[in-house]
């Protein structure tokens, strides 16, 4: 199945700065978590975010979440978002496909994952858009999830199966501005 633009959300998971700088390649990591919000506010998926107990945690990455629309962000104190019930109510949350980045892979990406996938949710989790702590956890959590059905995808294979074709107006602005 192909990750279509109508169908699915862009959820990004936690990326919150009093954990971020301790997950393994983190500056790409948020990077990677930017480009992925503004490909999707380009082409019109709708973003939604979450923040893990943001009273100890802290709130998302400020450089992130400037990024990120009015009122499409929940807090939590569940790993899983599925869990936790925050999404209801987010533009996009409806939709029958998630697009997932963001932290811990091993943690929250994981729990969330494999519940919207038992939801029936066709989920997708951006490999090069997750992070851990440590790197062995993110491997092993990318197995995991992928023995789930989940679809482990990069950023690229995300962005292009939104756009579906070259030769469109949207296609030569996101391929100049993100693609080079």
């Amino acid at each position: 199945m192909l990750i279509d633009a109508e169908s699915s959300s862009l959820l990004v998971v936690d990326v919150q700065d009093k954990l971020l700088h301790h997950v393994d390649g983190w500056q790409t990591l948020l990077q990677n978590v930017i480009w992925l919000v503004r490909v999707a506010n380009r082409i019109g998926v709708p973003v939604m975010a979450t923040e893990q107990y943001p009273k100890g945690l802290g709130h998302t990455n400020m450089e992130l979440a400037k990024e990120f629309p009015e009122g499409v962000t929940a807090e939590k104190v569940h790993f899983s978002c599925a869990a936790a019930r925050c999404l209801p109510g987010i533009p996009g949350s409806e939709r029958p496909q998630v697009v997932i980045c963001g932290m811990e892979s091993h943690v929250c990406v994981m729990q969330t994952a494999i519940e919207l996938r038992e939801q029936n949710k066709a989920v997708f989790v951006v490999a090069d858009s997750v992070g851990s702590r440590n790197s062995a956890d993110k491997d092993v959590a990318l197995e995991r999830m992928r023995d789930h059905g989940i679809e482990i995808v990069s950023r690229e294979m995300v962005t292009f199966e939104w756009l579906r074709k070259a030769g469109t107006p949207l296609f030569k602005e996101i391929s100049l501005e993100f693609l080079r």
